[in-house]
């Protein structure tokens, strides 16, 4: 909204913004997650639980052979959770499960998340390669590749990954 100011014999045009439409540069770095309010709620104390009854040397068995078997670090947490009424691992043994699997040389090269999101980006260009028109799943590419490359500065800058690691991205190859 232009709105023309008066000062004495000049006439000043002032450029108004509503407050409401400025957005802060928190809220630019990443779309919006608008829907999906169901999540797993976390037990509330820390602490281990009364009527759980394993040792810490039994939790750490247990994550070591679930490893074994070929489960991610997130499915370990839920069968423990689901099959074992193990809620969390941390406040029984001291440790996490991903840092029980290092100590056993058990721990994946890449993390998780970001294998998951890579895997993701994958089968997107796949499907991308054979329907070029779908503008919405390359959208959704590119999208999915800014939250590897974030991801990937982050571990980089925390020492999960080495400085050298780098992503290739399948929207530009496609392109």
């Amino acid at each position: 909204m232009k709105r023309a100011h008066n000062s004495g014999s000049e006439s000043v045009i002032l450029n108004i913004r509503a407050p409401s439409l400025i957005q802060s540069l928190s809220d630019s770095s990443m779309p919006k997650q608008e829907s999906g309010k169901s999540h797993q709620t976390r037990p509330i104390s820390k602490r281990t639980p009364s009527w759980c009854k394993y040792q810490p040397e039994e939790v750490e068995a247990l994550v070591i052979k679930l490893a074994k078997e070929g489960n991610s670090t997130s499915r370990i947490g839920t069968i423990l959770r689901d099959q074992y009424a193990i809620p969390l691992v941390k406040p029984i043994t001291g440790k996490t499960i991903t840092k029980i699997l290092k100590e056993a040389q058990l721990a994946p090269k890449i993390p998780e998340d970001l294998a998951s999101l890579m895997k993701k980006a994958e089968s997107l260009s796949a499907h991308y390669a054979k329907n070029r028109s779908d503008l919405h799943n390359k959208r959704a590419l590119q999208l999915i590749e800014a939250k590897i490359h974030k991801l990937s500065r982050y571990y980089k800058r925390e020492g999960v990954l080495p400085k050298n690691w780098k992503y290739e991205a399948k929207i530009a190859s496609l392109a």
